[in-house]
């Protein structure tokens, strides 16, 4: 005999306090890291019992499984909307606005995330997840480089691809820790001036025509058949 759905009105509760715990837990995570970090720890930061918290995870690792794949899913999203066809027509200094923005706003949204991601002892499934996920960033990073610089051969263009990848991760690293307001915007500038600066010679210049200026009086010859 087939279990009876539950009423609708006890889904949304429990779905609003697994919101909740979810966001004590970035909280408390991001505070204190993953290992430092307890169940009663979360349950108090949740302003709940440990009871109820357990109502719903059975352990830390659970919560972090359930918040590290939300974060992975929003991340996706973000790079989903940076690394776009229509984005590679732009020109390298509006690309690096469309890249960058969006994935420096979900990072300073979810502060957790890199706390969660790059803690020690993070649950091995998270850590598969973020893996695959730098990997596809990474793989983004070596077709935008390979749009503007189809002449660079495949090697150069993954060590310059890494490269480009760790110094943003520097970056947002200082960006994160820049007081938010004019400072931390500045900080972003920062950031894009230094990718613009490291990836602008690679970038094949556009040949102009050389266009002589016309003196008055002057005759134009006329080529020679």
């Amino acid at each position: 005999m087939s279990e009876e759905p539950k009423p609708r009105r006890r889904q949304a509760r429990g779905e609003r306090r697994i919101a909740q715990l979810l966001q004590a837990a970035a909280n408390v995570f991001c505070a204190n890291g993953y290992t430092a970090s307890s169940t009663n720890a979360i349950a108090r930061e949740a302003h709940v019992s440990p009871g109820t918290l357990y109502q719903y995870f059975p352990n830390k690792e659970a919560i972090a499984i359930e918040l590290g794949e939300r974060l992975l899913h929003q991340m996706r999203e973000a790079h989903g909307q940076a690394f776009t066809p229509e984005n590679l027509a732009l020109p390298l200094p509006d690309l690096l606005d469309a890249v960058v923005d969006p994935l420096i706003e979900f990072n300073c949204a979810n502060p957790a995330f890199l706390a969660l991601m790059h803690g020690s002892e993070v649950p091995g499934r998270i850590a598969e997840e973020h893996d695959e996920l730098h990997a596809t960033l990474l793989t983004r990073v070596q077709e935008v480089i390979a749009h503007y610089a189809p002449a660079l051969p495949a090697e150069d263009r993954l060590r310059t691809a890494g490269m480009a990848f760790a110094a943003f991760k520097g970056g947002l690293d200082l960006v994160l820790a820049a007081p938010e307001g004019a400072e931390r915007d500045a900080t972003i500038t920062e950031l894009k001036t230094l990718l613009l600066r490291y990836l602008s010679p690679l970038v094949e210049p556009v040949v102009e025509p050389v266009v002589e200026p016309v003196v008055e009086g002057q005759v134009t010859p006329t080529p020679s058949r």
